[in-house]
């Protein structure tokens, strides 16, 4: 197994409030690993770290990213690398049609690395075969990113996002938010498509459901900022029935 992502030992905190506390994780190439924990655990600063996000003090440890330090990229480099955070509530940009904002995103990100833009026709195409495998209305492309989009409808579109930059790590912070079933279906449906032999994902959730649809290789449990507890998707099972309060005690 070829490590994607090691993070050994980080420690982070924001506003001089400490968050993570020596949290270690390894995520290889071909896996998912999906992180459970109580509210305040740590886990959407994990992904915010992750991504870059402004804001958050880095105070110890380390984070590989195919055997480079993150830290030392910038966000839009982190992006170009390969790296990929699925918000839990995705931006609304009034004025900006879904469609002009994938091609800047596509070609800000092929610019980054040194490759050509991709032209209007061969970018449109692209999108309309990723929207039609992910049951996405072509009318909402023309729409301003988001804006009147329902929980299901803003998924998707993120899910379209992910389809078409191709990252190397996709970090989902509690995709199911606000989803009824069938829009996490359909969700969960776009990113087991995405599952590839090259590609990690970490996905952050509070709930089993998720996990009927995209069953992970590991279940981590995340506690006061730490790992506390590894384990198959039987984990996620035990957490469902008995909740977070035992590992609580334990971070504590």
């Amino acid at each position: 197994m070829t490590a994607l992502l090691e993070i050994r030992d980080l420690r982070a905190e924001i506003g001089g409030r400490k968050i993570l506390n020596g949290l270690d994780l390894t995520v290889n190439k071909g896996e998912i690993h999906a992180i459970m924990g109580p509210n305040g655990a740590g886990k959407s600063t994990l992904s915010y770290v992750l991504a870059g996000k402004p804001g958050y003090e880095i105070t110890g440890g380390q984070v590989l990213f195919n055997g480079e330090d993150l830290f030392e990229m910038s966000p839009d480099e982190r992006a170009a690398k390969g790296v990929f955070l699925a918000f839990q509530y995705p931006l609304e940009i009034p004025g900006v049609a879904t469609l002009t904002f994938l091609r800047a995103a596509l070609n800000a990100q092929r610019k980054k690395r040194g490759e050509e833009e991709l032209s209007s026709p061969d970018l449109l195409k692209r999108v309309r075969e990723l929207a039609k495998k992910l049951g996405i209305d072509p009318e909402m492309l023309r729409r301003p990113l988001n804006v009147g989009f329902s929980g299901g409808e803003k998924k998707r579109n993120e899910t379209l996002q992910m389809a078409l930059l191709e990252p190397r790590l996709c970090v989902l912070d509690e995709t199911d938010s606000g989803l009824d079933i069938d829009a996490l279906k359909v969700v969960a449906n776009g990113v087991n498509q995405l599952r590839s032999a090259e590609r990690g994902m970490i996905v952050i959730t509070h709930y089993q459901r998720l996990l009927d649809y995209i069953v992970p290789d590991v279940v981590h449990v995340l506690a006061a900022g730490r790992i506390v507890e590894t384990g198959g998707k039987d984990l996620a099972l035990q957490l469902e029935a008995t909740g977070y309060a035992q590992y609580q005690n334990e971070a504590a």
